[in-house]
């Protein structure tokens, strides 16, 4: 079993999720984020004090979407996501592998894949 951690922008959320759906993930745990990579940011960002500490906010919002698939589905899903995600434009997200040695259902104690 492979974990996906996907960071994408908020505008393309419904498609990655058709595409989880067609694998039949089994579910997916979504958060929303704020980041910067390449393009650092909005240039515009605004100067905020945070904690007591002024800073200025250089960060676009994303989302961040886990969700473990069989180790055959990694690559027809990460082909998928990268088909209906791509802009060609800076920021347009990142997908990290992770492997994950076992699951475990809380409510039956199903494992592996099962549990999925």
């Amino acid at each position: 079993m492979k974990e996906l951690i996907i960071i994408i922008r908020p505008e393309k959320l419904e498609d990655v999720k058709d595409v989880l759906d067609k694998v039949h993930c089994g579910g997916m745990t979504l958060s929303t984020a704020m980041g910067c990579g390449t393009q650092k940011g909005s240039s515009e960002g605004s100067v905020n004090e945070i904690k007591g500490l002024k800073t200025t906010i250089n960060l676009l919002p994303k989302i961040k979407v886990e969700v473990v698939v069989d180790d055959k589905d990694v690559d027809t899903v990460i082909m998928n996501i990268r088909e209906v995600c791509a802009t060609d434009h800076v920021g347009d997200g990142k997908i990290f592998i992770r492997s994950i040695d076992d699951a475990v259902r809380i409510r039956t104690g199903e494992r592996g894949l099962k549990a999925l």
